[in-house]
């Protein structure tokens, strides 16, 4: 370990300040290169030994080309978790050439936590989910502004409590108004809303393709089986956790949704709060979406029963244990604190059980 030379990198869109911590010092060769292809294989070449280098940076905006060219430069590269980098409560200045430094020393010192880089296939198939979130999102304003628009010029639907169903869309787009400029404006709104749906609607149909991809279409399959879980939720989770494998146990992967609760304990006092929320978000609102559908009875209907055709019996009859114990955890829960953290609740088991039935922990 002595021998090794470890490069903090603090990444940006233009530039790229690096700190070089070499074996037996504690002060950084610093110096800023432009955040290029060729900078970077320039510094590479300036060391005699690519072997005995060590680089990280933090995870952020720019994605993972950084890593990747340095993996192909034979260069190890770790990308770190930016949450789980230590940080000083003193410390009042921050700047690039900083930030650089920090990472250097703690990355030599093994302070640093690494998250799992994702392959260009199942970077390529998170993009589909988070675009298309990102797309619902946008509908969903186009939708808020329609009514507003409405509201203003005293349209109002018959059944104001229900949602954005087939004639209330009808009901929208049978509107009218006698002020050009302002027909003008509407059909620009319900033009904006009309081309979030479709693009959904392609996205949809790609999410469905991605399913079959020879890397995940196992996993979805077996995720499938569990209730509140069909095709675009369970790519949402096999996309953004990747490898179940890697978290050693149910408890761990339960960590990384954010769905534990927060504890701040000390001597004899214990005391434990709201969610941590850290992780991955992504997973955490599939899941608690899912527990949702725990509130009702256990049952097999019609639409699971076909998600379960071909499936291992083993396979089948861990779901359905699941459903068991989720229903009535829900039940209890609901009773005693209420269904929105019986709900959270609720989904930090399924979280467990979504583990178990992607790595083949099935036991009943």
């Amino acid at each position: 370990m002595d021998k090794l030379t470890h490069i903090g990198l603090d990444v940006h869109k233009d530039t790229i300040a690096v700190a070089t911590l070499r074996p037996g010092t504690i002060t950084c060769d610093e110096h800023v290169i432009p955040n290029t292809p060729e900078a970077l294989r320039i510094l590479v070449s300036a060391h005699r030994d690519t072997a005995d280098l060590r680089t990280c940076y933090e995870a952020g905006p720019t994605g993972y080309d950084t890593h990747r060219l340095l993996t192909e430069l034979g260069v190890p590269c770790d990308v770190i978790a930016p949450a789980l980098i230590p940080r000083r409560v003193g410390a009042r200045v921050k700047t690039d050439r900083v930030d650089a430094r920090n990472l250097a020393h703690l990355y030599r010192a093994g302070e640093l936590t690494a998250i799992r880089v994702p392959s260009a296939e199942e970077e390529a198939v998170r993009d589909l989910i988070r675009t298309r979130e990102d797309l619902k999102a946008d509908r969903r304003i186009s939708r808020q502004r329609i009514k507003a628009f409405l509201l203003r010029h005293g349209r109002r639907y018959a059944h104001p409590r229900s949602g954005w169903t087939g004639l209330y869309n009808a009901w929208v787009r049978s509107q009218t108004f006698e002020q050009p400029a302002t027909q003008t404006a509407f059909d620009h709104l319900v033009a904006a809303h009309s081309t979030r749906n479709a693009q959904m609607i392609a996205l949809d149909a790609e999410i469905v393709a991605a399913a079959e991809l020879p890397g995940i279409a196992d996993t979805v399959a077996r995720l499938r089986c569990l209730r509140g879980i069909d095709t675009l939720s369970a790519v949402t989770l096999a996309a953004e956790a990747c490898d179940f494998r890697r978290f050693t146990s149910a408890a761990s992967f339960m960590a990384f949704t954010g769905l534990v609760p927060s504890e701040h304990s000390s001597g004899a006092k214990e005391r434990r709060g709201s969610i941590t929320k850290t992780g991955n978000a992504h997973i955490r609102r599939v899941l608690v979406e899912a527990a949702w559908s725990y509130r009702h009875r256990p049952a097999v209907g019609v639409k699971l029963a076909a998600r379960h055709a071909g499936q291992p019996p083993a396979v089948v009859a861990y779901a359905w244990s699941a459903q068991c114990r989720l229903s009535a955890r829900f039940h209890k829960l609901s009773a005693a604190k209420g269904v929105n953290k019986a709900a959270v609740a609720v989904a930090r088991e399924l979280a467990g059980f979504v583990w178990g039935i992607s790595t083949g922990r099935i036991a009943v």
